[in-house]
C-alpha cells in the first residue's frame, strides 16, 4: 500500500495533507484502508503519536473514518463528494422539470419591496453592535410560528435554510455521530450530512413523512439527531399528517436527548395544516425559509429551537458574517406585511398541476406520489434507463440518485412549470419510459 502511494510528511499537519491531496486526486478512493499507524510511522520514520494526531485530523475534517480493529479508511463519501454530480445537464430543445424551482409566475415582485427597505436604511442605517436581526421581523415570525403551534423559543435570522441546518447540526453534533434523514431526502441535506463528517443512518418515507419504525430504528441504532421535513418534503412531496405527527411524538418521547431538525420550506406553497415535532426532545430547531414562496434569491430563512441551540448558533454567525443583510430583513418582512404571497392560491395552483400529473400517470398504470409542493415522484425499475429514454423523448427529469441512500430507485420531476398540455405529453412520455425497453435485433 505504501508502495501505491506514499504518503508523505513528518509532522501531523504534513501527513494529513499529504493524504487529503490524495483523495482529491482519487489516488485514495473512497472506502480504501490506510496505513496502519504503526506502519506508516516506521515507513516516515516519526513516531506512533505523530501519525496518530494526522488521523485524528483527518477524521475530524470528514475524510477518513476508523473502524476499530479494521482501521482507518477513506469514507465511502468524503466531504469531497458531492451528490451534486449527479444532476442533469439539459440540453437545448429539452423541457426542464428536473430543476426544482418555483413557477417564477407565482413569485412575488420585489422592487417595491427593496425601495421601501432600502430608503429605510437610508434614514437609519445598520451598524455594527446592533442585535442581528431587525425587531420587528422577528416579532412577525414569532407570531406565525405560535399560530402554527410552534413551541416558545427565540429567533435567530440565518442565509437560508441549509445555512441554519449547517449551524445547528454544527453547534450540537461532533464528527462522526449518526443523524437519521429522510430516504429518499433532500439531496443537499445529505451532501451536508457528509460534507460535516457525520454519518446518515436512512429513515424510509411515505406521504405522511418518516415512519416511526424507521425513525425508532434509527434512534435505538445511535442516531444523536433526526431531520424531517414537515412539507413538501423533497423529492417525495410527503407532508407529516396528524396522526403520523403523535406516532413521532410518541417515539422521541423515549429519546429526549436527540436533537429534532424541522425543515419547514414548503410555508408559504402549502395550504395544509403544520403538526410539528418540536419541543419533545430537550434539543430542537425549526427552520423555516423564503426561498420557495418569495425566490430563490432572497436568501433567509427564520429559525427558532431551544434557548441553548439558538443562543450557539447566534454565537457562530456574530464570529462569522455577524447578521444577515438588514435591507434583505426588511424588505422580506414588507412581504410578509403587504401579503405578497397568498399561500392558498400558490399551494392549488401547484396542487392542480401535481394531482394532474399523478392522475395521468395512473390512467398509464404509472404509480406516483406527492401530496404537497411542487415535486412528483415516480418510482421506476431502472433509473438511468428511465432518465436516458426521458430526454431522449424531450424531457429532463432529476435521477433519484441524488436523493436516496437505500431506498428503491425513481426520478423526481417538478411540476411548477407544467400546463395541461404538457401533463398529457410527460405523462406519455414517463409511461414509455418505465416500460421495457424495446427488443434490439443483431446480425
Amino acid at each position: 500500500m505504501l508502495g501505491d502511494y506514499p504518503i508523505e510528511g513528518r509532522r501531523a499537519a504534513e501527513i494529513a495533507a499529504s493524504v487529503e491531496r490524495a483523495v482529491g486526486r482519487g489516488a485514495l478512493e473512497p472506502g480504501q484502508p490506510l496505513p496502519p499507524m504503526r506502519e506508516l510511522a516506521v515507513h516516515l520514520g516519526v513516531n506512533p503519536n505523530t501519525v496518530a494526531a494526522a488521523y485524528r485530523t483527518l477524521r475530524e475534517r470528514g475524510v477518513i473514518e476508523t473502524a476499530g480493529r479494521r482501521g482507518s479508511r477513506v469514507r465511502s463519501k468524503p466531504a469531497t463528494t458531492a451528490r451534486e454530480y449527479s444532476r442533469l445537464d439539459v440540453p437545448p430543445g429539452v423541457r426542464d422539470v428536473a430543476s426544482g424551482n418555483p413557477d417564477t409566475a407565482l413569485l412575488p415582485p420585489l422592487a417595491a419591496a427593496f425601495t421601501t427597505a432600502a430608503e429605510q436604511a437610508d434614514k437609519t442605517p445598520a451598524l455594527y453592535g446592533e442585535t442581528p436581526a431587525v425587531p420587528e421581523l422577528a416579532r412577525a415570525a414569532r407570531a406565525a410560528l405560535d399560530a402554527d403551534g410552534v413551541p416558545e423559543g427565540p429567533v435567530a435570522v440565518t442565509s437560508g435554510a441549509l445555512d441554519a441546518i449547517e449551524r445547528v447540526l454544527a453547534v450540537r453534533l461532533k464528527v462522526g455521530d449518526a443523524v437519521a434523514v429522510e430516504d429518499p431526502g433532500w439531496g443537499s441535506l445529505l451532501d451536508l450530512v457528509s460534507g460535516l463528517g457525520l454519518r446518515s443512518v436512512p429513515v424510509p418515507v411515505d406521504d405522511e413523512g418518516p415512519l416511526p419504525d424507521g425513525v425508532e430504528r434509527a434512534l435505538k441504532s445511535g442516531a444523536r439527531a433526526l431531520i424531517v421535513t414537515s412539507r413538501a418534503q423533497n423529492p417525495t412531496g410527503a407532508a407529516v399528517g396528524a396522526a403520523r405527527a403523535r406516532a413521532l411524538r410518541k417515539v422521541l418521547a423515549a429519546h429526549k436527548e436527540v436533537l429534532v431538525v424541522e425543515d419547514d420550506h414548503g410555508h408559504g406553497i402549502v395550504d395544509l395544516p403544520l403538526h410539528t415535532l418540536s419541543g419533545v426532545t430537550h434539543a430542537w430547531a425549526f427552520v423555516r425559509s423564503t426561498a420557495k414562496a418569495y425566490g430563490p434569491d432572497l436568501r433567509l430563512a427564520v429559525l427558532t429551537g431551544d434557548a441553548e441551540t439558538v443562543d450557539r448558533v447566534q454565537g457562530r454567525i456574530r464570529f462569522g458574517p455577524g447578521w444577515v443583510s438588514k435591507v434583505l430583513q426588511r424588505a422580506v418582512l414588507h412581504l410578509w406585511e403587504s401579503g405578497a404571497v397568498d399561500a392558498r392560491e400558490v399551494s392549488a395552483a401547484y396542487g392542480r398541476r401535481r394531482d394532474a400529473l399523478i392522475a395521468a400517470l395512473a390512467e398509464r398504470g404509472v404509480t406516483a406520489c406527492g401530496r404537497s409542493g411542487m415535486n412528483v415522484w415516480v418510482p421506476v425499475p431502472d433509473e438511468t434507463g428511465a432518465v436516458a429514454r426521458l430526454l431522449h423523448a424531450g424531457w429532463a427529469v432529476s435521477p433519484g440518485a441524488r436523493y436516496r441512500l437505500g431506498a428503491p430507485p425513481g426520478v423526481r420531476i417538478t411540476v411548477s412549470t407544467l400546463s395541461g398540455d404538457d401533463i398529457e405529453a410527460v405523462a406519455d412520455a414517463v409511461a414509455a419510459a418505465v416500460g421495457p425497453a424495446p427488443a434490439r435485433r443483431y446480425g
